[in-house]
């Protein structure tokens, strides 16, 4: 992860002071890219701990179609406690709704037009096996008809596949909005799950994940925290252990997934901007 590393630091020499939504201020670079060889390891950071199950649960979330958050505590936590908290819980509160409106996963698996109802994720996955070399293969959740409906926009708003001649899925994600020191690391991770998931239930083996990042940016309130994990040396990269049987996107469970030799330094605290 000495990419992601270097990209904090980057932001830290040249990053200019922006106000932004949430009212605390960052500091920022527009256009970045990262890349991540998927073959060689799993790139979870080891500077500080990466909530592997949340990444999941959420990845799991967006997959089922759900725009609940009490149903990603369920995913989470085996139950829809009120006490259980999820990364989405401030975003639904400050929303007034546990429906969250059509974010992620209505967009990849619902995505309404006047015709027609579209499974994105069931399309991409049946092109990706049909026509492997196809420029097509998008998956966006970015829909500016319905943005105003959403609690939060989407962040991470549109992906493209591309199959090698060597049978190998890569995957590039654009990024409009990069909070790199909680929810960078969280992206980096959930994407290249999803990329082995594609991979799997499409009989390919894993390539790159490039992640190109528009507004990267540090919270100014997180700057101690980043300056802190920097001073951190970065660990080996954990492996990647997925159940091989499941051949279907929609059959993958949190049971199905686990790192291994994944040995990271302690957690970092940091607020979240909502």
């Amino acid at each position: 992860m000495k990419t992601y590393l270097d990209s904090l630091q980057h932001i830290l020499d040249n990053g200019e002071t922006r106000t932004d939504r949430t009212g605390v201020g960052t500091l920022s670079v527009f256009g970045m890219q990262q890349r991540y060889d998927l073959s060689k390891s799993f790139p979870a950071v080891t500077t500080k701990k990466l909530a592997f199950k949340s990444c999941l649960s959420e990845l799991l979330w967006f997959i089922e179609g759900s725009t609940d958050e009490r149903r990603l505590a369920e995913i989470l936590h085996g139950t829809r406690d009120p006490e259980k908290k999820t990364i989405w819980t401030a975003n639904a509160k400050d929303f007034g709704s546990n429906d969250l409106g059509p974010v992620y996963g209505k967009q990849w698996r619902e995505w309404e037009t006047d015709r027609l109802v579209i499974d994105q994720l069931q399309e991409l996955i049946e092109s990706i096996k049909s026509n492997p070399e196809s420029r097509r293969h998008i998956l966006t959740a970015w829909n500016p008809g319905e943005l105003d409906q959403m609690a939060l926009p989407p962040c991470h708003c549109f992906a493209q596949f591309y199959v090698s001649s060597d049978q190998k899925l890569s995957c590039q994600i654009y990024q409009r909005s990069c909070d790199m020191f909680l929810g960078v690391p969280f992206n980096i991770a959930s994407y290249a799950l999803f990329t082995h998931m594609i991979a799997q239930v499409c009989d390919l083996r894993v390539g790159e994940l490039v992640h190109v990042l528009g507004d990267a940016h540090i919270y100014l309130n997180h700057l101690g925290q980043v300056k802190e994990q920097l001073q951190r040396e970065p660990l080996p990269a954990p492996t990647l252990i997925m159940n091989t049987k499941i051949k279907n996107i929609n059959e993958f469970t949190m049971t199905d997934f686990r790192l291994d030799n994944y040995n990271p330094m302690d957690s970092i605290k940091a607020p979240m901007a909502v």
